[in-house]
């Protein structure tokens, strides 16, 4: 079942910003999708129908990245991501901070292995046919805990500082990487490997997480537009475009005159959103 949501639904005290799309552009952002398969391809077919209905000159779909882990068809999800089946549409896939983990711990990062692991890696590996007991995994409420203490990947779990992350057993780890090279399709390596971290149309700047308040765009981290949470979340500075993200799980898409969240939990609430920017307009399709 698919819904369209209208801008005029934003929440009392929402003031719209002046914020438009190039002259004859639409563009569909998808939010996180971290493995649902099922979910994005009813997206998909509602933005097609939708787009039909519009006169834009210029079809854009943006993702927003996560695209892996804790859902069960990771696989099925990246093919889809890198033939979304929309002709005649610009298709612009941004990395999200799993694909940034999943990347580093490849190139030799045997660090990030538990903590990417922790958070859905498994079910990645398991959806390319790789059976991986996480044996040292932590437990829901401590991985929720590390979620939200901080903005930066550094603090966020990755290291071994932390007193949740047992100490790694690298051998294993160096083993499970080998695994992983062999068993990934080129293709989705090479997919995963060329995704952007920014994008900009008109006065929206598209990233994963978001960006560090007070810091000029082209000034910006790919460590902060990917993993940045509390301090971006929590600002009411005025960043000069229209901050469109996902990465931090909200029940509704979240509206506010610098940002617009649209990470809705797919992979647990069965709600993948999409946000349509048409000129001024700005509505929701969702699941």
């Amino acid at each position: 079942m698919n819904s369209r949501r209208p801008y005029e639904q934003a929440p009392v005290g929402w003031r719209p910003a002046a914020a438009a799309t190039p002259s004859g552009t639409v563009i569909y952002s998808i939010g996180d999708i971290h493995g649902s398969s099922e979910l994005l391809r009813q997206i998909l077919a509602t933005i097609w129908d939708d787009s039909r209905a519009r006169p834009a000159r210029r079809r854009v779909l943006v993702f927003l990245g996560d695209y892996i882990n804790r859902g069960s068809d990771s696989s099925v999800v990246v093919d889809m991501a890198m033939e979304p089946g929309l002709a005649g549409f610009e298709v612009v896939a941004l990395k999200g901070n799993n694909e940034d983990l999943l990347l580093r711990f490849v190139a030799g990062d045997l660090s990030v292995g538990p903590n990417w692991l922790d958070y859905g890696g498994t079910e990645t590996l398991a959806s390319y046919g790789l059976s991986v007991v996480n044996a040292h995994g932590r437990d829901a409420a401590a991985l929720e805990e590390l979620r939200w203490r901080s903005d930066t990947m550094a603090d966020y779990g990755v290291t071994s500082r932390l007193p949740q992350a047992p100490k790694p057993d690298l051998a294993q780890l160096e083993r499970l990487r080998q695994d992983i090279v062999a068993i990934l399709p080129r293709r989705h390596m090479d997919f995963l490997r060329s995704l952007r971290v920014a994008h900009q149309e008109g006065d929206y700047y598209f990233v994963h997480a978001g960006i560090r308040p007070g810091v000029p765009l082209d000034k910006q981290t790919d460590l902060d537009r990917m993993w940045i949470r509390q301090r971006f979340l929590e600002s009411e500075q005025d960043h000069g475009v229209i901050i469109v993200h996902g990465h931090s799980i909200f029940t509704e898409p979240q509206l506010r005159p610098n940002r617009i969240g649209i990470d809705t939990g797919a992979y647990k609430s069965g709600v993948l959103t999409c946000l349509v920017l048409d000129g001024t307009d700005r509505e929701f399709l969702q699941t």
